[in-house]
């Protein structure tokens, strides 16, 4: 909003009054592209943004960045920049007509010379429909269109419209920029709280960087009701760390369930334990279930991972995270955080090998190349006399029966020769197995007198 909220509740006559009742991090918005905080990757000189300005050459842009970062205030910012008129929907609120009204409006204003910024916040709420409807208005120049969205735009932009949009990435707050926009914050007295005579001690504003996910918003919010609460208390003393913390509440993770974010996270937490890494593994387990993630998502990704990921260099770990699992499903949380964090680390911990993962990739290749060839006959069931008349099971040897169990006759189709699909990793329990497999191939290419000695 544009700062004069104040006007509906407070006679004109008082400034100071309305002042109080407009956020701090309204009052604080920045009033020229000097004053943003961070996003000099886009901003510094000689950025993109920055030689776009400079040229006075403004595009079609989507902002994608986190809540807090500034995708609002700059696109106000590019608008005034270009001397154009700042026009703002909100894609929660707007639909297709009111699109068409500010689109008119800027025909209006362009018949006059003057252009037109369409401001679209979280435009990927906007249906297929609905952005399929600011795409001619854009081609043709009648409005210049910047969407802001915190989503991923390749999934939630319609790809017509991104196309003829610039996507601009911008970046969450670091630990440092915040502290010096708190600082700023601090000692304005016509927009900040220079006038409060409260003063925060430094630790206290690295309090407040590290307690909002790099949202200056949300910053700007806790610096306010910490100072207000020292206040309301009589303090003397500078504000604290605690008193940060006491203002801050609990930490609101970012995270979401079926976004960017969530497969983010998970990402992370796979391969923190492909890695090797319990504690990075175990940070990133917090992080979801914290934020609100469902336990059982965690522990099927677990299990997958045991067989994946560790296989046969350690055969327990399946069953361990099987057992994770049916612990999470019957007792919940937040019990059920104990057992995935056992899970967790032994997994993180457990020799790896993949082999039985890529040993279904080399035999599904496999059955894609040859299709369904035939099977031998000898390993054919034959329940009727027919089949067997047909030599259905002849030459079949029962393994058992044989002295070490083993069989040396061929179980693939010809066609396939005798293909090595699983290539046992010499790492834990599956390098006895790379041995003894070694050991029984050997044996069956000596025993066929080496007839597929080599083949692949």
């Amino acid at each position: 909003m544009s700062g004069n909220t104040g006007d509906l509740f407070a006679p004109r006559a008082d400034p100071e009054a309305r002042r109080r009742l407009t956020p701090l991090a309204e009052r604080m918005r920045p009033r020229r592209l000097e004053e943003v905080a961070g996003q000099a990757h886009l901003l510094a000189p000689g950025a993109p943004l920055r030689v776009l300005l400079e040229a006075g050459e403004l595009p079609s842009l989507i902002l994608w960045g986190p809540p807090g970062c500034g995708k609002t205030t700059l696109a106000r910012l590019l608008a005034d920049a270009a001397r154009a008129r700042f026009h703002p929907l909100s894609a929660v609120l707007a639909g297709v007509k009111e699109v068409r009204e500010a689109v008119a409006q800027a025909g209006l204003d362009r018949a006059q010379g003057r252009r037109t910024v369409l401001f679209i916040d979280e435009i990927h709420r906007f249906n297929r429909a609905q952005q399929d409807a600011l795409l001619p208005h854009a081609e043709q120049g009648t409005v210049t269109l910047i969407g802001a969205t915190t989503e991923n735009p390749s999934f939630e932009v319609n790809a017509p419209l991104l196309s003829r949009c610039r996507v601009l990435t911008l970046r969450p707050l670091a630990e440092d920029e915040l502290v010096e926009l708190l600082g700023r914050a601090l000692e304005d007295p016509d927009r900040g709280l220079g006038r409060s005579g409260v003063a925060v001690e430094p630790e206290a504003l690295r309090a407040v960087a590290g307690a909002c996910d790099g949202d200056a918003r949300r910053a700007l919010g806790i610096l306010e009701d910490a100072v207000a609460l020292h206040a309301s208390r009589g303090g003397e003393a500078p504000v604290g760390p605690d008193a940060i913390r006491e203002a801050a509440g609990r930490r609101i993770l970012v995270h979401d369930r079926d976004r960017e974010e969530h497969y983010n996270v998970v990402s992370a937490l796979i391969k923190s334990l492909r890695a090797s890494d319990p504690d990075a593994g175990l940070y990133w387990l917090t992080r979801m279930l914290d934020a609100g993630e469902d336990p059982l998502f965690v522990a099927r990704r677990l299990v997958i991972f045991a067989s994946e990921d560790v296989g046969n260099a350690d055969p327990a770990a399946l069953g361990l995270s099987t057992s994770a699992f049916l612990a999470v499903e019957r007792i919940g949380l937040p019990e059920g955080r104990i057992p995935l964090a056992q899970a967790v680390t032994y997994l993180a911990c457990a020799p790896k090998s993949n082999a039985s993962y890529a040993a279904l990739g080399r035999a599904s290749e496999a059955v894609e190349r040859h299709g369904s060839l035939p099977v031998p006959l000898h390993l054919r069931n034959a329940p009727t006399g027919l089949m067997k008349g047909l030599g259905y099971g002849r030459g079949y040897r029962y393994a058992h029966d044989e002295a070490d169990a083993f069989v040396a006759d061929p179980n693939l189709p010809d066609a396939l020769g005798e293909p090595e699909f699983y290539r046992p990793k010499p790492v834990g329990a599956e390098r006895e197995i790379a041995e003894r497999l070694a050991a029984w191939r050997a044996r069956r290419r000596r025993e066929r007198g080496g007839a597929e000695d080599g083949d692949e």
